[in-house]
């Protein structure tokens, strides 16, 4: 066993990545927790700073050599760990930097723009969504809660390695959009016409804002289309993950149809 004492500097020194935006921008790290999420994060290719292992808890062999992970007793891990109930596998991972440039798209892309996501739940879900709907980026605008943050991994499930995703603000990513000829779709309760009776077989970036407040005008005055997700029931607004896969989705199931 490596290291046994909760007091270790190196254990002090995960729980304060775990807690501190700051901390993990200055250190340019970003911890990634459980079997699933590491295995998504080396398959993306992404090579981990220190792996850290408890034995009492690791049901599952992550399939890497032993020697290139650290022991730790299990009161540790449950000292480092963000989970309820943690699969003792950790790793530290240089955080990750994405560019517009660097992004391929395909013949007629599909791009979500997430403004202002300040919910690492519904970030997560919304790259859930991207991932299995086969997206081709997300642009994430002035965003208010950290890509990294260890709760969007795990609301994640690990799809953040798996969508191209890009921090931009919202200008650059507007100017991006218009010259790949992609047309911008806002969600809005004020709009007219509803989300499933426009044609979204052609090149096109959904966008999002927050739920209290949604898209800033920004995005309104920009977006070539206005859509609106029929509310029968007494509340006006849907959760903005949710609002973001409905949308999604129509656009798979006329690129299907079609």
């Amino acid at each position: 066993m490596d290291i046994i004492s909760t007091q270790n500097p190196k254990i002090k020194h995960i729980v304060k990545l775990r807690e501190d935006k700051r901390q993990r921008q200055r250190d340019g790290l970003m911890l990634v927790e459980g079997f699933d999420e590491l295995t998504l994060a080396l398959r993306s290719g992404l090579v981990p700073q220190t792996l850290l292992t408890a034995p009492e808890l690791a049901s599952r062999d992550l399939g890497i050599p032993h020697a290139d992970a650290v022991t730790v007793s299990r009161a540790v891990f449950e000292k480092i760990s963000y989970r309820d109930n943690p699969d003792g596998w950790l790793g530290i991972f240089p955080t990750p930097k994405h560019t517009l440039d660097e992004l391929k798209l395909s013949a007629s892309p599909l791009v979500i723009v997430a403004e202002s996501i300040e919910k690492p739940g519904n970030l997560g879900a919304i790259l859930r969504t991207a991932d299995a709907a086969g997206v081709d980026a997300l642009l994430l605008c002035d965003p208010r809660v950290d890509l990294w943050n260890p709760n969007v991994i795990r609301a994640s499930r690990g799809a953040v390695f798996a969508v191209p995703t890009v921090e931009v603000d919202s200008p650059t990513a507007l100017t991006w959009l218009r010259s790949r000829k992609m047309r911008v779709l806002a969600a809005t309760p004020s709009a007219e016409t509803v989300y499933t009776a426009v044609n979204l077989r052609e090149p096109v970036a959904i966008a999002v804002g927050t739920e209290d407040e949604g898209l800033t005008d920004f995005w309104m005055q920009n977006a070539d289309l206005k859509v609106l997700i029929p509310m029968m029931g007494a509340v006006n607004s849907l959760n903005v993950s949710i609002a973001t896969a409905l949308i999604t989705y129509e656009t798979v199931r006329q690129r299907s149809k079609g």
